[in-house]
């Protein structure tokens, strides 16, 4: 669409956010707890955001908490080109930051220039996991598929064999963020485990 009353900045935006649609196409390995699919990366980011909301009080450090809930709605844009690296697969591990460079280059670059550097920044800044905020919002990313995985009797980690250590090792920045999440998430590894749930 091409009419004179539309801005090229409006022009960039809508279709940005027309291409952000594709997000809800891009599986995740966790299943829904109340369906037997697996969630999108759109279900995810959004119930990051709302967990950002419920749980801020839990951060180790005072954070701004619509940072927060920025980086958590777009840490996973760049799937929609990079797609969903597992993180227990140690392959797609390897290739997984430049994929996702490249991607945030392209698809933040969809948007006018001020956006575009907010965006890439608040995106790089979640990857780094050096301010308060990131490592709040890392918190929560690690949270929730382990809530997920465990309400869903541990059918995801039981299907790709994952052991307890696994999980644990990928703790160290939910520690940083949070402690209380820390400990939640812990007595939860413990818990599938004993339950059988992780080897």
């Amino acid at each position: 669409m091409n009419s004179s009353k539309i801005s090229q900045r409006l022009e960039k935006q809508m279709n940005f956010i027309k291409e952000m649609d594709k997000l809800k196409s891009i599986r995740r390995r966790s299943l829904l707890i109340n369906e037997d699919r697996a969630e999108n990366d759109a279900e995810h980011s959004w119930h990051l955001a709302l967990a950002a909301i419920i749980l801020s009080e839990y951060s180790s450090e005072k954070i701004d908490l619509l940072k927060v809930m920025k980086m958590v709605i777009i840490h996973d844009i760049v799937e929609i080109d990079a797609g969903d690296t597992y993180c227990y697969d140690k392959e797609g591990l390897k290739t997984q930051e430049k994929r996702e460079m490249e991607a945030a280059q392209k698809l933040f670059g969809m948007l006018p220039e001020d956006q575009e550097t907010e965006l890439f920044t608040l995106w790089r800044e979640f990857e780094d996991k050096q301010t308060p905020e990131a490592k709040f919002a890392a918190s929560l990313d690690r949270l929730q598929p382990i809530l997920l995985n465990y309400s869903k009797g541990g059918i995801a980690w039981k299907k790709r064999k994952i052991k307890r250590q696994q999980v644990e090792e990928r703790q160290n920045v939910t520690q940083e963020g949070s402690q209380d999440i820390y400990n939640y998430i812990m007595e939860v590894i413990e818990a599938a485990y004993n339950e059988g749930m992780l080897q």
